[in-house]
């Protein structure tokens, strides 16, 4: 291939990047493909057998990025594309489909979404194919969740329902979003610039009409030309900036339902239809300039809604975007330094890789050269690097913020911290709470009742003055639209979900803030929700004058290369001492009793006391009350006893426990505070988690529980009228966890406690869940406030424009201002 030559994607046609490494055989040749998008799409078809497309086809196909050789018309949703049919598109092996039993589910990507009409049409729709079980859009991340009885209908039936009302659906890939993204921006808004010049320039025309009156100055003739000057400039607002809402109401009437598109096209319809049957007349009102400047409010209420879901869905793009599609790896090492850039995909599990300054880490990774501080934020929200040695494991997505590094893979990236994560985010607004469904179903009713409110007040008005008839008609459609009333709770649950993100909480089930705001009772686990969950030395004890340091050092050197939690725990606490560092060789483990070793020729063991009473010689020393495993309660949480001796010397005494969060007791105190009651209910024996109660403030501790007792525990609150709110961290509060009305999981837990929860506290800090009831409540407050807001503009506008006060320009702004309302208090919630 000449230099100047540009590699054409065999799938889409679309430019090859130079840097682009992804190839798919077909035919018996390798053919360059521009994104994984097209590599994937590419390869299933030649997997189910069906690579004679590449030799029959007549143009290329839709490239996963959005620029297709048959895109849609600007503005409209993307038609089906004619050389791939929608089987092929999604076949039923494809990976983005889980299978659960005899059910399977996806996450598609929703071409066309206009405004909050479209989530619910679409959702309708698809909820009319027999089998689908639940079918949840995301408004603010275009994400369509869709679950279905895989014996009763098929992937490509569920995209056909979808095409059918002139939307376009895809397996959800970033690439493609992100041009949808884009390419939507741009039609909006060249839609509502062709609006508002057709607005100014019909105002120009209409204006001295306006001032004129009725005193006759206006000539006749003039007045008919300048009625036909406007036809002509509203006709461009007609035929490119309202298809939003006519294709809407188009596609709702389709489907059989009502959308709230309905209301809007017929209202600009007749009162375009209406202002050019007068203008062909000669006599008769006109309404020109309320038509187009009822179209650039309402799209300019469509943009602040657009730009306003970009933002709610910015903290999801952020965590999706931070893992890097290409990794540096290392294949000679340590034996070379050379690097090949391969596929983040393609790491496996024991590859060495380089990451430099300022990049992101492809996958779990542990340090096997050289340190560095690593940016955690858009995993945990915790702002301040954390420092990595060698040994200590870096997740995936994190950022390197300090020198280069070299890493061992521990997992693929399908299995990554961050894969996890955004497996929990892709079950994120998957589906509504029940005030949202409260609110969509009132207004799909409040439409038919409106269209029939529209014809009585046409039919009275027609009798008591048919010239005010047609306007007060087109003034109850237009001021009615339910925008508003739509928008106010997935607007305000977007902009609050967003937020808790990027401070370290990720909801995963739509219900936590409603749900939470209204517990009753706030269930802790104890072990690692509580306490650190993990041991830490509580003092250390020198013998027969040895320094401290000095005994860090050597037990620090003992303990170096073992992975241990109390290796881990003595080794931080000589690092915290600033011990220094030892060198011990000829290590020795003996299996639950302890370590030996010599530091600087001399012989050490570390252990329990009849270990190292082996070396030491004599009895264990009497030092003072150390509370044992075996005596929980007395005089704190039990402690692990660790002696250091010396050939012939007793050294020093290690005093090692889990120790209680430092977070824990204010968190405790704010949920009692707000009128929560406030339970401990662990596994660990009654008299500990009774003593760590009385620690905290809690009045009710409750302990021994098996896991089918927590179980138990909880469903009985729930069956005397509690709301239980959950928060744990273990395997074993997988089940409870389920089971309360709401829950949470502590990031640092075991995954399957994640996986049950309803959010999970990816930094591990309790206060995010305080700050996550505070953000509860304002949610609702806010949510309260736009349902009055809704509810109280209809009631008084409604009436208004039936009585005539209201003219159809005049009912515009008042449409555009509700929905503008409803959309800037919910993002208030960004900044709260």
């Amino acid at each position: 291939m000449m230099m100047n030559e540009i590699a054409q994607c065999f799938h889409c046609g679309q430019a090859v990047a130079a840097s682009a490494d992804w190839h798919v055989k077909i035919d018996g040749a390798e053919q360059a493909m521009c994104c994984p998008g097209c590599a994937a799409v590419a390869q299933t078809i030649v997997d189910i057998g069906q690579a004679s497309y590449y030799r029959e086809r007549n143009g290329f196909a839709s490239a996963p990025g959005g620029s297709t050789a048959g895109s849609a018309a600007a503005g409209g949703a993307a038609s089906p594309d004619p050389l791939l049919p929608s089987a092929l598109a999604l076949p039923e092996d494809d990976p983005n489909i889980i299978d659960d039993g005899d059910a399977r589910e996806t996450t598609l990507l929703v071409e066309g979404i206009r405004c909050a009409a479209c989530v619910w049409l679409i959702e309708h729709r698809l909820r009319q194919v027999n089998g689908v079980q639940q079918a949840n859009l995301n408004v603010a991340t275009e994400k369509l969740f869709v679950r279905w009885d895989k014996n009763r209908t098929s992937a490509a039936a569920l995209l056909d329902a979808v095409r059918s009302i002139g939307y376009n659906a895809w397996p959800y890939d970033n690439t493609r979003h992100d041009a949808q993204l884009q390419k939507a921006s741009r039609t909006l808004g060249r839609q509502l610039f062709v609006a508002g010049l057709s607005m100014m320039q019909v105002m120009m025309y209409v204006a001295p009409e306006y001032m004129a009156g009725d005193d006759g100055t206006l000539d006749a003739g003039m007045a008919s030309l300048m009625r036909w000057a406007s036809l002509l400039l509203t006709l461009p607002a007609i035929a490119y900036s309202a298809q939003p809402f006519l294709k809407g109401a188009w596609a709702s009437l389709k489907a059989r339902a009502l959308g709230m598109d309905v209301p809007v096209a017929l209202g600009i319809m007749a009162a375009f239809i209406g202002s050019t049957v007068s203008t062909f007349r000669g006599d008769g009102a006109v309404y020109f300039d309320s038509v187009t400047m009822f179209i650039f409010l309402l799209l300019a209420s469509r943009y602040l809604e657009m730009v306003a879901r970009r933002k709610a869905a910015s903290a999801l793009s952020r965590l999706r975007h931070s893992a890097p599609e290409m990794a540096q790896r290392l294949p000679l090492w340590p034996d070379s330094r050379s690097t090949a850039t391969v596929p983040a995909s393609a790491l496996a599990a024991g590859d060495y890789i380089v990451v430099k300054g300022g990049e992101a880490v492809a996958a779990d990774c542990t340090v096997v050269d050289g340190s560095t501080a690593v940016d955690l934020s858009l995993l945990t929200g915790e702002s301040a690097p954390q420092r990595k040695l060698v040994g200590d494991l870096i997740p995936g997505g994190a950022v390197n913020a300090g020198g280069p590094v070299v890493l061992r893979v521990e997992k693929p990236v399908r299995d990554s911290t961050l894969a996890g994560l955004l497996k929990l985010v892709e079950r994120a607004g998957s589906a509504k709470p029940r005030i949202a469904q409260w609110a969509d179903r009132t207004a799909s009713w409040f439409v038919a009742a409106l269209l029939l409110f529209a014809a009585a007040s046409f039919g009275f008005w027609y009798w008591h003055d048919a010239s005010r008839a047609w306007p007060v008609a087109i003034a109850v459609l237009v001021v009615s639209c339910p925008c508003a009333l739509s928008l106010a709770t997935p607007s305000a649950l977007a902009a609050a979900t967003d937020r808790l993100l990027g401070k370290g909480a990720l909801i995963v089930q739509p219900h936590v803030l409603e749900t939470l705001h209204r517990a009753t009772h706030i269930v802790f686990d104890k072990t690692g929700t509580l306490t650190e969950g993990r041991p830490a030395v509580q003092s250390v004890d020198a013998i027969d004058g040895a320094r401290i340091i000095g005994i860090l050092r050597v037990a620090a050197a003992l303990e170096a290369g073992s992975a241990h939690p109390i290796a881990r725990a003595i080794c931080a606490a000589a690092d915290a001492h600033g011990a220094g560092a030892a060198v011990a060789i000829k290590l020795q483990e003996l299996a639950g009793q302890g370590m030996e070793g010599m530091v600087n020729g001399v012989r050490y063991r570390l252990g329990t006391g009849a270990y190292v009473a082996g070396v030491a010689g004599g009895p264990v020393p009497r030092m003072g009350a150390a509370p044992s495993r075996e005596a929980p309660g007395v005089g704190g949480p039990p402690m692990t006893t660790v002696w250091l001796g010396m050939q012939g010397r007793w050294l020093g005494r290690f005093l090692i426990s889990d120790v209680l969060r430092a977070d824990a007791r204010q968190t405790v105190d704010y949920f009692q505070r707000i009128g929560k009651t406030v339970v401990l209910l662990s596994g660990d024996q009654q008299a500990l988690a009774t003593k760590v109660a009385e620690q905290l403030g809690i009045g009710e501790a409750i302990g021994d529980c098996l896991p089918e007792e927590k179980l138990a525990y909880v469903q009985e609150l729930q069956r005397c009228g509690g709301v239980v709110a959950m928060v744990g961290d273990g395997i074993n509060d997988a089940a409870v966890l389920s089971a309360a009305d709401v829950s949470f999981a502590m990031g640092s837990g075991a995954t399957l406690a994640q996986v049950h929860a309803d959010c999970v506290l990816l930094d591990a800090r309790l206060p995010m869940l305080a700050e996550t009831a505070r953000s509860a409540s304002r949610t609702m407050r806010v949510i309260r406030q736009n349902l009055a807001w809704a509810t109280l503009y209809n009631l008084v506008a409604i009436p208004a424009a039936a009585f005539g006060v209201l003219n159809p320009w005049l009912s515009g702004v008042g449409m555009a201002a509700s929905s503008a309302f409803v959309v800037l208090n919910a993002l208030r919630l960004r900044r709260s």
